[in-house]
């Protein structure tokens, strides 16, 4: 049996958006409890899962990530009454956008988790992990130097000219 924590061929980008509720507590509990899970995982805090936008998750594929996750209160318990909820719709429409380019939504799942439960917390990163390594690769990525597509598209801003606000001289 492989350990997660053996040095495989392919370690996968993860990026977890959670709120900074139940998400952002069950994180710091695994912290304060010196639990063990992958340190692949890019975290981004929202002040609720009902703030998670099909967007957030797409770019971050765009990005690079080979798997994306939500943290959300429990369902029922949303400190936003039923933001979590609002969240889990958006990731399901965002899930059949991924199945429909090709890239597969089961590269995106939520976690429902209260603050208290950092050994779920744990456990849903060991778990993205795993089912990222057995998908492979973020097919957007290029093979080559491992690229994404967002750099390709910052090179072809560069090429043609910054456009945007540039910061006053000091």
């Amino acid at each position: 049996m492989t350990s997660i924590y053996t040095n495989p061929v392919f370690e996968p980008e993860i990026t977890a958006f959670y709120c900074i509720y139940c998400g952002y507590m069950a994180a710091d509990t695994a912290g304060a409890l010196h639990l063990r899970y992958p340190a692949n995982v890019k975290f981004v805090r929202m002040p609720c899962s009902g703030k998670t936008d099909i967007r957030y998750l797409l770019e971050a594929f765009e990005q690079g990530a080979d798997g994306v996750y939500v943290v959300a209160c429990p369902i029922g318990n949303c400190h936003h009454v039923r933001g979590n909820e609002r969240g889990l719709a958006r990731l399901k429409r965002a899930k059949k956008i991924l199945d429909e380019i090709g890239l597969g939504g089961e590269r995106l799942d939520m976690f429902f988790m209260s603050g208290s439960q950092a050994h779920t917390f744990s456990s849903a990163v060991q778990t993205m992990t795993e089912r990222i390594r057995q998908l492979g690769p973020n097919p957007l990525k290029v093979k080559n130097g491992n690229r994404t597509a967002g750099q390709d598209q910052k090179e072809e801003e560069e090429e043609v000219g910054f456009r945007g606000r540039r910061p006053k001289p000091v």
